[in-house]
């Protein structure tokens, strides 16, 4: 293990699992989180290295997780990577001009999306 913690936050189960796979197979520590107030919970009791953000999520979407994140300056600096099914032009500006620190769109791309978790750990 490299001890690099991080969070996953998807509600859907199924790519959750596949992520998390490939993620524990290249040596992170993974946690999950199923919607937004989950992620942001599991952010404030023990901040990850590393946090992967679907921004389409119940209870509370990607850009209101990372707005409260970066609202809260115990955690303000945490690594953000917007994880996401909205691949239409403009979207990942979008991202990256909330504050987002990267952008992986799904279905996800193994390669890419290993390069962008190295980029930040």
């Amino acid at each position: 293990m490299n001890g690099k913690r991080i969070l996953l936050a998807d509600d859907n189960d199924t790519s959750r699992e596949l992520i998390r796979e490939v993620l524990e197979c290249s040596g992170y520590d993974v946690s999950e989180a199923a919607d937004g107030r989950e992620a942001l919970r599991k952010v404030g009791e023990n901040p990850p290295d590393l946090l992967l953000l679907d921004i389409q999520m119940p209870h509370m979407d990607g850009y209101g997780v990372l707005s409260a994140i970066r609202a809260d300056p115990r955690v303000a600096d945490l690594r953000v990577v917007a994880l996401t099914a909205f691949a239409m032009h403009g979207d990942r500006e979008r991202a990256l001009g909330a504050g987002f620190d990267g952008y992986v769109t799904k279905p996800v791309d193994i390669g890419a999306l290993r390069v962008e978790v190295q980029r930040f750990l």
